[in-house]
């Protein structure tokens, strides 16, 4: 089992915890990895876009010349998809970009990505963020003391509005709980902060 020092929001040491290995000391699987951050990515578009087929578009309900005897081509529409606006064709419509995945890989992405957080070093454990009010100043000081820098996710058991939004205007800080975890977000900010109640829950779910 690897172990881990836990310090407070001063940054000083208090303990070592061991993480468990079925959560925190596995394999990453690369593939399983992209697998699922594609899917995750895939499930956020809206897919609102949309255009005009030459049926929706305004005007053209009226033939523009005859069939014979211009010497043009035969034309049945100005609205026809060959025209300036007109309708188009195979265009975009509406659609749901959303697909289901397997939910054991799902857990095996999220435990290889920990894991690898374990194995560089970027995991930082903290015993609890006992914050009294909202406030952005505290939150900031607190990275500062764990020497948490650049883009860094605090990860807490349950929700916890003081912390969240003591985080929220931090630029390069941002809040989640277990139920909430997704691997864009661990992929995305380097440094993952977690309090002693978090990396129980973890090893509870995806143990």
């Amino acid at each position: 089992m690897p172990k881990i020092d836990v310090y407070n929001v001063e940054g000083s040491k208090v303990k070592s915890i061991e993480l468990s290995d079925a959560v925190f000391a596995v394999a990453p699987n690369e593939a399983v990895v992209h697998s699922v951050l594609v899917n995750y990515l895939a499930n956020q578009r809206q897919g609102t876009q949309s255009t005009k087929t030459r049926a929706e578009v305004r005007g053209g309900g009226r033939k523009p010349w005859r069939q014979k005897g211009t010497g043009r081509a035969r034309q049945g529409s100005i609205r026809a998809t060959q025209w300036i606006k007109g309708g188009i064709a195979l265009g975009p419509k509406p659609r749901s970009y959303t697909y289901r995945i397997n939910k054991k890989e799902k857990r095996l992405a999220i435990r290889s990505l920990l894991s690898d957080k374990v194995t560089n070093k970027n995991l930082v454990v903290v015993d609890k963020f006992d914050f009294k009010e909202i406030k952005t100043k505290q939150m900031a000081d607190a990275m500062e003391k764990l020497k948490v820098t650049g883009k860094a996710l605090v990860m807490v058991a349950d929700k916890d509005e003081i912390v969240q939004k003591s985080a929220r205007n931090l630029e390069n800080v941002r809040t989640c709980s277990v139920a909430t975890i997704n691997v864009y977000d661990l992929l995305k900010y380097e440094k993952l902060v977690l309090t002693v109640d978090t990396v129980k829950k973890l090893e509870e779910v995806y143990a």
